[in-house]
């Protein structure tokens, strides 16, 4: 195995350890903040049950200020009672000492009620203090550990930083701005070989391709570019091509699909790319996407009509169908530029349909023409 190869694959258990550790340190502050929000609606609570507390306590001096009137009241008519002449006023004054009479009772009542409730109302103040106090110790624990957690992998990310820095400085230029070029837009930039497979995009190699890569010369996956090595000790496990069980055929793409995917190798100055077809309520809107790396091209296209019709120029013969369907929200979502699982899964597609037909040429029900639409 070529030296630089081996440095690369250093390279890259480092960049995947770093990877895990920065997750691990920007997750650690989104944890804590978890239980801050859960000390919050603890403290929230404590601050209902006191304000009810307090509340009912106004509530209470309210009725009894109430009931202090009501009384000075009663004591005015009685006193008026002595000094009235006839029988009405006598009456009149009675009914106004009663209905004070009744006013007092029902204030008494709430209070009463309220003193009921003043034990529960006690009750969950003591409870939400209680909990404040049990999360408050939580969250402070939870706060040291962060902190030290973050320390130990800051120290740990620094060390793989400083392995990686010494690895790369001993890796050809040309091939290390390969290497990561590749790794960032597919999080990789290496790949083992194992029964003349791409380990990482599962796309056959060619002959004389396996032959290279075997004989330890630096070799780009065509499908995915990411830079392929062999490990000898492996070959034992590796089956012959002509000894595979036989191979199952490819799933047709649905002809009457709202979603189509094609393969175009020459479209336009973008060369090989990836288009995408949805129809919605009697338009259709076209997604462009670099074939390699996934990034979409320009802006979504919309037209009238279903994309067969809307879209004649985009199919010539060489224009092979492809298997997908992804829903507009998801597609929405991508931004500008579709994950690398659903670029993998479309070139994978576009290696099986051409393993179906070796000529590269596809069957007419692949392809779609501008004068035979095969999907609408």
């Amino acid at each position: 195995m070529p030296s630089d190869v081996q440095k690369l694959m250093e390279v890259q258990e480092a960049d995947r350890h770093i990877l895990r550790l920065k997750e691990e340190i920007a997750s650690l502050p989104r944890k804590v903040a978890v239980i801050e929000q859960k000390l919050a609606r603890t403290k929230a609570a404590l601050e209902a049950a006191k304000a009810a507390v307090k509340s009912d306590e106004a509530a209470r001096r309210k009725h009894e200020a109430t009931i202090q009137e009501l009384q000075g009241k009663i004591s005015k008519y009685r006193d008026q009672s002595l000094d009235v002449k006839t029988n009405e006023q006598y009456k009149a004054l009675l009914h106004e000492i009663q209905f004070s009479e009744q006013e007092i009772r029902a204030q008494e009542d709430k209070i009463l009620d309220l003193m009921v409730n003043a034990e529960v109302r006690e009750k969950s103040v003591k409870a939400a203090e209680a909990d404040l106090k049990t999360e408050t110790a939580e969250i402070e624990k939870e706060k040291a550990e962060a902190r030290e957690r973050t320390a130990k992998d800051e120290k740990e990310m620094a060390e793989w930083n400083a392995k990686r820095d010494e690895l790369r400085r001993g890796i050809d230029p040309d091939l290390l701005r390969h290497f990561e070029r590749v790794s960032k837009f597919r999080g990789s930039g290496i790949s083992e070989v194992l029964n003349q497979k791409c380990t990482a995009c599962q796309v056959m190699l060619r002959p004389q391709t396996y032959n290279d890569v075997k004989s330890g010369k630096l070799i780009e996956c065509e499908s995915c570019q990411r830079i392929l090595y062999f490990d000898p000790a492996k070959e034992v496990i590796e089956a012959p091509l002509a000894d595979a069980p036989h191979r199952r055929r490819r799933a047709r793409p649905k002809a009457d699909a709202s979603q189509a995917w094609f393969y175009h190798p020459h479209f336009g100055e973008y060369g090989e790319v990836l288009l995408g077809y949805t129809n919605n309520s009697g338009t259709s809107s076209r997604r462009i996407y670099d074939f390699n790396t996934g990034r979409e091209i320009g802006d979504v296209l919309v037209r009238e009509g279903k994309y067969s019709l809307a879209f004649p120029e985009d199919f010539p013969e060489a224009c092979i169908r492809l298997n997908g369907a992804w829903d507009e929200e998801e597609l929405e979502s991508w931004g500008a530029e579709m994950p690398m699982t659903v670029l993998d899964s479309l070139h994978l597609d576009l290696q099986a349909a051409r393993a179906d037909h070796p000529s590269s040429k596809p069957r007419p029900d692949e392809a779609i023409t501008a004068e035979h639409p095969a999907a609408s």
